[in-house]
């Protein structure tokens, strides 16, 4: 069907940087809305960032100026520039596409997530 594969997480300091990646395969008519989410152990999954077809971008309001969602539509790809990193956005970050499939059926997809690390 769909699948969405996550990369680029890691262990980084604080101050750093890190680039996610989350690449959209399968039977894609075509990619709405995408996005990335985060989620701290004992908390809930919580919005990071999202980005429209139109490239219209939302932020959760302890990212805005440090972080950054951009997507290659032509590589059904969404990206997560994050600079200037804290201990506080250590979490699994999980990718999230609304997709149309070739069937014509809408549905939300999700990656597998990646490990993001900050070291204080």
């Amino acid at each position: 069907q769909v699948q969405l594969v996550e990369s680029g997480g890691g262990l980084v300091q604080a101050g750093g940087s890190l680039r996610l990646s989350c690449a959209a395969s399968g039977r894609i008519f075509r990619i709405n809305t995408m996005g990335w989410y985060r989620q701290a152990p004992g908390k809930q999954r919580d919005l990071v960032a999202t980005i429209t077809s139109g490239r219209t971008t939302q932020y959760a309001d302890s990212v805005k100026g440090r972080f950054t969602v951009s997507r290659d539509n032509a590589k059904n790809t969404v990206y997560l520039q994050m600079n200037s990193l804290k201990p506080e956005d250590t979490a699994v970050y999980y990718c999230n596409a609304a997709i149309t499939t070739t069937s014509l059926y809408d549905d939300m997809y999700w990656g597998q997530g990646t490990q993001v690390t900050v070291s204080s």
